[in-house]
């Protein structure tokens, strides 16, 4: 029946067209709503993967769907939420159709107990034993598709799911992060510690003035003897540099200026294109159209968008994409790659014989046997940019944080740090590493820190081979998802103790140190483990030990815990502490007049043990004369 149209022009539809359209709406919704209901729930019925058949528990939502693990992981949290799971139901937890999180040391080897379903066929293993076997060599395991979302330019070290591109790539790149090479690193690194050091200082001196500034994320206050400020953005800002400089020879200055800003290409393939060719004689002279961004947050952006992406089927990862949320992230990924770009083509534009991290990646060569091309060049420094600077960042603002929280702890740290260095404090204030290498509480204090904080603490998923593959006990079929939680394996009580959740590095020296070993891994294992972990634990040593060797370091408020977010890594949100210089540093500087120096600092003295202990540094420190009116006082307190 066709529309009726009065004299008056109005369009009348026929009660009989309105009836059809309304049923047509209504079968077809009917008709999606019975194909999503047989798409999510016939595979679990079917079992394929033999996830519930292997009695695997998981939430609900996650047995037919993997959007409730990409909830999790836009959240921030999934660290924290399935290591609640691995407690409710065990070692083996669902966290995807297809997924399964498994906490056990021995999978590890395995795939990269106490299984829980995180998503249709996504299992969890929380059992130290499966380390092994799920992440170890010669397992014929694969990376999973959620390494996808990471892709930019070109696949990198980190985002192949090829075991053989992968093979090629370590090649490359392996021996320039062997503990040797390292070492040829070490003046740079120690370099911008003593930049970081000198900004810290002049912090410290406005703290003793009372003063305040703009310097670094939130800008410092200064009262009550010392710097308040936010020291997450500081360990950022060096991070960067140290990576810039490693990199690509030039660092990108954030420490010198507090503050997060960086060089990026504004049209990443015009800069790719003009790589190596211009003549330039000022390395001032910017290389490329660049424009200028705030690099820390960008990277925060990047890191919540890409693992709460990649767990998601990748047939709708192109309609997620265009969401608001996820614009964001994809802009924050493609401005990343424009920094390694604008670096890269920096660097290119001025050769150098000093040797750099981009010097090894230019004798690499392709699956070809040819030079790697721009594009891959490119995906592999951005690799390097990203892994050296963001993890090292939220280690050591960790580290702080617990070492800050416990003062018990920082005395002792400090005390092993002045008898192995020695009462000198007038050179070069960055320890070296020589110097710090074997200094077993330090040690125990930077893996403590790395246990309980867990960096990298999600599973990072592995796919079943052909032939299946048993873990703890259970058979997995080809293609099923299988990670170990590392946050999870990092706090189980049966391995660290009833107190998994207290820092306390002295557990370091009182287990078996064989069996924490099996379950400590903050940098992943097997062959596709961090590259650069040799580089990560030498900035680590000179970082913590330069900075605790030199300042006193408490939390502006002691009783609130270390709030995290975690994209692909847990990061601190922030860090506010109050730092001073420590007394035998104040007196080496000369600073101010001595009397009321000392009755200045002696007033700051929280308890009878701090006074005390400030008094005898100041006794060591000071001439004959001083150190009479420092007993003198003490004896009138």
């Amino acid at each position: 029946m066709l529309p009726l149209v009065s004299s008056a022009g109005t369009i009348h539809v026929h009660r009989n067209a309105l009836v059809n359209s309304n049923v047509f709406w209504v079968y077809g919704a009917t008709a999606l709503a019975a194909i999503a209901v047989m798409v999510h729930l016939v595979p679990y019925l079917t079992d394929s993967h033999c996830i519930r058949g292997n009695g695997i528990s998981g939430p609900v939502l996650a047995r037919f769907s993997d959007a409730w693990l990409g909830l999790v992981a836009a959240h921030g949290h999934r660290s924290e939420v399935v290591n609640d799971l691995h407690k409710k139901h065990g070692s083996f937890v669902r966290l995807a159709p297809n997924h399964v999180s498994i906490c056990d040391p021995d999978a590890i080897q395995i795939i990269y107990g106490s299984f829980v379903r995180l998503a249709p066929n996504h299992v969890s293993i929380r059992d130290p034993d499966a380390i092994q076997i799920i992440y170890g060599h010669g397992n014929g395991i694969t990376k999973s598709d959620f390494y996808d979302s990471f892709f930019q330019v070109h696949h990198n070290i980190f985002s192949t799911q090829s075991r053989a591109e992968h093979a090629r790539k370590r090649k490359v790149i392996s021996h320039v992060f062997s503990q040797k090479s390292i070492l040829g690193f070490e003046s740079y690194i120690r370099q911008h510690v003593a930049e970081l050091l000198e900004q810290w200082d002049k912090l410290c001196e406005g703290g003793r003035k009372g003063t305040s500034g703009n310097d670094g994320e939130g800008g410092w206050e200064g009262r009550l003897g010392r710097a308040w400020f936010n020291c997450k953005p500081w360990f950022n800002y060096w991070a960067f540099d140290v990576i810039g400089d490693l990199a690509f020879g030039s660092p990108f200055g954030m420490v010198r200026n507090g503050r997060d800003a960086a060089p990026v290409a504004v049209d990443q393939e015009v800069a790719m294109a003009e790589y190596g060719k211009g003549e330039y004689v000022d390395d001032t002279e910017p290389v490329c159209a660049i424009r200028e961004i705030p690099a820390v947050k960008i990277l925060n952006d990047r890191s919540e968008y890409a693992p709460s992406l990649g767990v998601l089927p990748p047939w709708i990862r192109p309609l997620i994409r265009q969401l608001p949320w996820f614009v964001r992230g994809k802009e924050a990924l493609r401005d990343l790659v424009g920094m390694a770009v604008a670096a890269v083509g920096k660097r290119l534009a001025f050769p150098t014989d000093r040797p750099d991290i981009l010097s090894k990646l230019q004798q690499g060569k392709d699956e070809e046997g040819r030079p790697m091309g721009k594009e891959e060049l490119t995906a592999e420094a951005f690799a390097q940019l990203i892994a050296g600077s963001d993890t090292i960042a939220n280690s050591s603002c960790a580290t702080t944080y617990y070492v800050a929280a416990n003062p018990q702890i920082q005395a002792k740290l400090q005390k092993e740090l002045d008898e192995a260095l020695g009462a000198d404090v007038s050179g070069n204030p960055v320890t070296t590493y020589a110097q710090v290498k074997y200094l077993s509480y330090l040690e125990a204090v930077i893996n403590e820190a790395m246990r309980i904080h867990s960096t990298a603490g999600l599973g990072l998923p592995r796919v079943v081979p052909e032939g299946g593959l048993i873990v703890c006990g259970k058979t997995f079929p080809k293609g099923t998802v299988l990670s170990v939680p590392m946050y999870s394996v990092h706090r189980d009580p049966e391995v660290w103790g009833a107190n998994a959740d207290v820092f306390r590095p002295e557990r370091w020296f009182e287990h078996d140190l064989s069996k924490l070993q099996k379950s400590f891994h903050p940098f992943s294992f097997g062959p596709r483990a961090c590259v650069g972990r040799n580089l990560a634990m030498t900035e680590l040593l000179i970082i913590i030990s330069s900075i605790f060797r030199r300042f006193d370091i408490v939390l502006e408020q002691p009783s609130v815990r270390l709030h995290t977010t975690e994209g692909f890594i847990r990061k601190a949100d922030d860090c506010r502490i109050g730092i001073k210089l420590r007394m035998k540093f104040l007196v080496a500087m000369g600073t101010g007049d001595w009397g009321l120096l000392f009755e200045r600092d002696m007033r700051l003295a929280a308890t009878k043990e701090e006074y005390d202990n400030m008094s005898r540094i100041w006794c060591v420190n000071v001439n004959k004369h001083f150190a009479r009116y420092v007993f003198l006082a003490r004896v009138q307190r």
